[in-house]
């Protein structure tokens, strides 16, 4: 178990690093001035946009590369299908300004 663990773990691919990154680099863009503990994140505007394009890119280089498991991609689309019909009301409610 534990050598199965390992495998797992020391095998980070450059989809898996495009997506962090891409991941972390939206983050930044879309929170912008934060303070997280020691941690603080003052981009400004041209490194709100900087952030913006290296994460968009990152994400594209990722998807572009395609290595996904299918199983992946059909979880986080029925989970959003259910979402959104559980949740259509609502959607509407907001869509429609009431």
């Amino acid at each position: 178990m534990t050598n199965n663990f390992n495998n797992k773990m020391t095998n980070l691919t450059s989809t898996n690093s495009l997506l962090i990154a891409g991941i972390v680099f939206l983050t930044i863009a879309v929170i912008g001035q934060s303070k997280l503990g020691f941690l603080e994140i003052n981009p400004g505007c041209f490194g709100r946009l900087l952030a913006l394009s290296i994460g968009v890119l990152s994400l594209a280089f990722a998807f572009g590369l395609g290595n996904f498991p299918v199983e992946s991609l059909d979880l986080f689309r029925n989970f959003f299908t259910n979402e959104i019909q559980q949740n259509i009301s609502a959607l509407n409610d907001l869509l429609q300004g009431s």
